[in-house]
């Protein structure tokens, strides 16, 4: 499926979805004043189809991946496996297409685009309100967080060979791409991360916040 075909469908599935969640969000501030609440859409199943944008920063935010010079990314050992791995992800979950990727010296950034045969989106939805409870319990199978997961864990195994202290942060940002003009302002950042390393947010801030 294209993805101009995926932000049409998702314009009409978000327009249902942001009602419900403004009406959950209002539920749960005054069920609990003081929890905090995860930035994810919690009406939204990541495993349906959609295009994501991922955020995964290494733990400290080291420069494990190696260095940018001059306006480009110079990988180390631990960066090339990064970078290997990462293309390897529809090897093991064929549902997955890969978009734009980069990889920073602490941490990476790409867009991958889930596209299942089937789609559980669309009426389901509303049936599906307690999505953001269940997936503290189950990341689930097949999902944004379970593909993540799967990709931290197979570059942690090889990149302790190298450095026994390399380790990712906890959490990982995800993004739901929403249409044409966001999927191009994000892959242009992508792609001009290294140009623009010196400005960019991951370069000075040791703390981002994430909401997986």
């Amino acid at each position: 499926m294209s993805l101009p075909i995926f932000f049409n469908q998702m314009g009409h599935i978000l327009s249902k979805i942001a009602l419900t969640d403004v009406i959950m969000q209002k539920m749960t501030k005054y069920r609990n004043k003081y929890r905090v609440e995860s930035t994810r859409l919690q009406t939204w199943d990541y495993g349906w189809n959609a295009a994501y944008f991922i955020t995964i920063c290494t733990k400290n935010r080291k420069h494990f991946f190696g260095e940018v010079h001059n306006g480009k990314m110079n990988l180390s050992e631990m960066g090339i496996l990064a970078n290997k791995f990462w293309f390897e992800i529809p090897e093991h979950f064929p549902f997955v297409n890969l978009d734009s990727f980069i990889v920073m010296p602490n941490h990476i950034h790409g867009i991958i685009v889930i596209d299942k045969e089937y789609n559980a989106t669309g009426n389901e939805f509303f049936h599906r309100e307690i999505i953001g409870r269940q997936r503290f319990q189950n990341q689930g199978k097949d999902t944004v967080s379970s593909i993540i997961g799967s990709y931290k864990s197979v570059v942690t195994k090889y990149a302790r060979k190298i450095n026994v202290d390399f380790g990712w942060q906890s959490r990982f940002h995800d993004h739901i791409i929403r249409n044409d003009k966001s999927y191009e302002r994000i892959k242009n950042y992508i792609i001009n991360n290294p140009a623009k390393w010196n400005d960019d947010f991951f370069s000075s801030n040791p703390n981002p916040s994430t909401n997986r």
